[in-house]
């Protein structure tokens, strides 16, 4: 993704939730719910790489060059999305403290 969009910093890309399940922000679906996804076709497991119904929360991590954890915001709503001008936000927040 980094060299696709030309991109001066990494992209993580956590295939099988294992970076999520480190920070604790992994959750199974219920029931009813993988039910919903498969009626829309949505298959999650296979979006994961393996069989699995879990979602990670979604998360906003600024991790400095000695892999301090900066800034973290996490939503137990699945549904939302931090938001791209917040985090460039905190970035330059980050930068100016540095």
């Amino acid at each position: 993704m980094s060299a696709k969009l030309n991109l001066s910093f990494p992209v993580l890309s956590d295939a099988h939730n294992e970076v999520a399940r480190r920070f604790g922000i992994v959750f199974r679906m219920p029931h009813d719910l993988v039910q919903i996804y498969e009626s829309l076709n949505m298959d999650v497991g296979k979006f994961n790489g393996d069989d699995s119904w879990d979602l990670a929360l979604p998360a906003r991590y600024v991790i400095d060059a000695e892999n301090v954890v900066r800034s973290a915001v996490v939503n137990f709503d699945y549904t939302y999305r931090p938001e791209p001008l917040e985090t460039i936000a905190e970035l330059r927040s980050f930068l100016a403290r540095a």
